[in-house]
């Protein structure tokens, strides 16, 4: 499954959302969220402009277990080469434990 994310922007003091990123829910329940643009780890940190050298991500398991990245749980300025990678990791690693259905 594949998600649009946004993000509340204030322009002129009126919030608006803004494309963030996306998530991508895979087989195994893992998540990846890749997000770029404003208030993320990435070289539009500051303002969105609709593309990015590089972007944020972050992985979690199907019990909501999130992994960690050395000592984060988020990890920026991944470049497209990386977020490919990560991608692959999230598709084919177990985080977490077994979930109750």
């Amino acid at each position: 499954m594949f998600k649009i994310t946004n993000k509340t922007k204030n322009y002129d003091d009126l919030d608006r959302q803004v494309g963030a990123g996306f998530h991508m829910v895979f087989a195994n329940g893992n998540t990846i969220s890749v997000q770029f643009g404003f208030g993320n780890y990435c070289e539009q940190k500051h303002e969105s402009t609709g593309a990015s050298i590089d972007a944020e991500i972050a992985i979690w398991g199907a019990d909501g277990t999130w992994y960690e990245f050395e000592s984060d749980t988020v990890k920026g300025y991944c470049t497209p080469d990386e977020v490919a990678d990560w991608i692959h990791f999230a598709k084919t690693t177990t985080i977490g434990g077994p979930t109750e259905l």
